[in-house]
């Protein structure tokens, strides 16, 4: 998870940071002094958790926080303050947590703990592969910056969680075969952009790699394909992935078992 600190009180900056640098969910830590400078990081930087005083010079970390939402509507807030008063303000803007100054390491994981078993429980895309195939999330269109980039998700949603090669995978998406090391050298951009998309909208631990194998965590994905296999709805229409060629032979094995 990447998170950011803001405190205007650098004695304060610098503890806080320390307690979530502790954490072995945080992957990464960007410190601010201002409201403005942790703004214009979220305008360019994709940010999970944010661990905001709430009683700072200027805006103050109420009205940050609303900032914040707005550019990335994914990012948890954590306020931390030595105020009690402003826990009601803090809870109308549905913060995840609320801690009071001083901030340990321990009180900092058991909200972490608690982020983290909440996002586990959303489904954060939403895909459609009946008919054309389309990814969603919260109603907006994932902005792939390549064609071949949805391809590749596409192929890995086909696989139901299933872990595949890059060399399985470059066997599907260019199927003539040609110039597979060619290939290969760009899939890796392909996984780069997707990385970049899917965290974009907080869903990149969705993607998974093992060694060389990767995969999907298809819990957190809602699948018209996925539901039909459990439950028989929505109904098929014949039609899956109608974009891809590779994805007739899944095609087939749904009409022959309808």
């Amino acid at each position: 998870m990447r998170a950011i600190t803001v405190d205007d009180e650098r004695p304060m900056l610098a503890a806080l940071t320390n307690a979530v640098s502790a954490s072995p969910d945080i992957s990464e830590v960007s410190e601010f002094s201002s409201c403005i400078q942790a703004i214009e990081w979220a305008e360019k930087n994709p940010i999970d958790v944010a661990f905001l005083d709430i009683n700072m010079r200027g805006m103050g970390g109420l009205a940050l926080a609303e900032k914040l939402c707005a550019l990335q509507p994914e990012c948890k807030i954590v306020f931390c303050t030595g105020y009690t008063e402003y826990a009601l303000d803090a809870i109308r803007l549905h913060c995840s947590a609320y801690l009071v100054k001083p901030i340990t390491k321990e009180a900092v994981q058991k909200e972490i703990n608690f982020i983290k078993g909440k996002k586990n429980t959303e489904k954060r895309l939403q895909v459609k592969c009946f008919g054309n195939f389309e990814v969603t999330s919260k109603g907006n269109l994932l902005p792939f910056k390549r064609s071949k980039t949805m391809e590749l998700l596409a192929f890995l949603i086909d696989r139901k969680g299933a872990c595949v090669t890059a060399k399985q995978i470059c066997a599907a998406l260019w199927e003539d075969g040609t110039d597979d090391g060619k290939n290969q050298k760009y899939l890796y951009q392909l996984f780069s952009d997707l990385r970049a998309t899917l965290e974009a909208v907080g869903a990149s631990d969705i993607l998974q790699k093992s060694s060389v194998q990767y995969a999907l965590d298809t819990d957190r994905i809602q699948c018209d394909y996925y539901d039909y296999l459990l439950t028989g709805k929505p109904k098929f229409f014949g039609e899956y992935m109608t974009q891809y060629s590779w994805a007739e032979e899944t095609c087939a094995l749904l009409i022959a078992n309808k």
